[in-house]
């Protein structure tokens, strides 16, 4: 059994594990709660004997009422006694309940729908009825499961979160390592390509090939530099955010097929916004190139720059399949990807580059199956 599958089922072993721990407390709290039950319910049935015994006690008789007395002082419960019509008497009811007969008769009805009454034979012809409440201690053992409920609720958003949290964190460090191998692994090749490069220009190689590659080694080094910015603290400066966002885009509108229509509109006015230029431009390539994606290399991408007075807005749109609405949020969580080949990584680390790096807000405008989705990303001004 591989590691993942054995670290899969002792969790699975915990958490059915804390299901029968927490079903057992909840089964022996109500045993409890039926035992306190019972036991009232004989403490009252020997109340209502002994005030019987005192009702038909002959005054002029020497016989000993301590015990039947000490009886009907004991229970600190609840009780109305009632005939056939009205009621008789009370014992341990608040009196302001007492001093309004339509309270009364509603506190009457609680007691009747909390247990039997209990008959009470005076006479052949004569019939009481006992009625009564669940004692303090009843009643804060009827609420104890759900305190106890609500306590294994929070402990176990706690653990979650902190679990999440974890988690999170190792993705982090992962993501930052493989990103900073990269790039070390890219800078070998590149230095030579740079080498090689420099003969080429000495061996007076057609200049025009000569700037191809110089572009393609730019652009490699670009690349490098981006990798070689995750898990660190990006430098961010004051850019004209239309500038940025062209160069991007006009660089990938160059390199893709002539079936893809390409439309930039922006103010004309610039727009300061504090960004880190290579993973600003890293961004708008991730969202041109998974909106090209959707559209299978067909279609019409427009990026729109829309200035508002605090924020600025980005807006790609494409023509694409669209994204159920279900989906707004998951497209940006890790792993997430509906490509038969990707890592789905890109929305997120796009996610991250904006809101963590750049403290913008991106996220899904709207989206329409079958006839395109618009992206949104927001920057907060200079």
């Amino acid at each position: 059994m591989q590691f993942s599958e054995k670290r899969n089922l002792t969790r699975w072993i915990i958490i059915m594990a804390s299901f029968v721990i927490v079903i057992l407390i909840l089964w022996n709290t109500y045993s409890f709660f039926q035992i306190f039950k019972d036991q009232e319910r004989i403490k009252m049935q020997n109340w209502a004997l002994a005030q019987k015994k005192i009702n038909s006690a002959d005054p002029n008789a020497d016989v000993d009422m301590e015990l039947p007395f000490q009886i009907i002082q004991e229970p600190n419960i609840p009780i109305i006694v009632t005939d056939k019509d009205s009621i008789i008497n009370t014992k341990n009811v608040d009196a302001d309940i007492l001093k309004d007969k339509t309270r009364l008769e509603r506190y009457l009805q609680k007691l009747k729908n909390q247990n039997e009454p209990i008959v009470m034979q005076i006479s052949e012809k004569q019939m009481h009825y006992l009625y009564y409440g669940d004692s303090s201690l009843l009643n804060k053992l009827k609420y104890y499961p759900i305190a106890l409920l609500l306590i294994i609720v929070l402990f176990g958003a706690l653990v979650y979160n902190f679990y999440r949290s974890t988690k999170m964190a190792t993705q982090n460090k992962l993501w930052a390592g493989m990103a900073k191998e990269t790039a070390h692994q890219i800078g070998t090749p590149l230095s030579s390509l740079i080498g090689w490069l420099e003969i080429m220009k000495a061996d007076n190689v057609d200049e025009t090939t000569i700037t191809e590659i110089e572009k393609d080694i730019n652009r490699l080094q670009t690349i490098a530099d981006r990798f070689s910015k995750i898990g660190s603290e990006p430098i961010l400066e004051s850019l004209n955010i239309i500038d940025e966002t062209e160069k991007s885009f006009d660089y990938l509108k160059s390199r893709f097929s002539k079936q893809v229509n390409f439309s930039f509109t922006a103010p004309e006015k610039a727009i300061v916004v504090s960004l880190n230029s290579a993973l600003h431009s890293w961004t708008i390539e991730n969202l041109v190139k998974n909106a090209i994606d959707a559209m299978k290399g067909k279609g019409s991408i427009s990026v729109e720059i829309v200035s508002e007075p605090n924020f600025v807005k980005i807006l790609i749109s494409d023509t694409g399949n669209g994204i159920p609405k279900n989906q707004f949020k998951s497209i940006f969580e890790p792993g997430f990807t509906t490509k038969k080949r990707g890592w789905g990584l890109g929305l997120s680390l796009t996610k991250r580059i904006v809101e963590e790096y750049h403290k913008g807000k991106i996220k899904v405008l709207h989206s329409e199956i079958g006839k395109g989705t618009t992206m949104q990303v927001s920057f907060k001004k200079v």
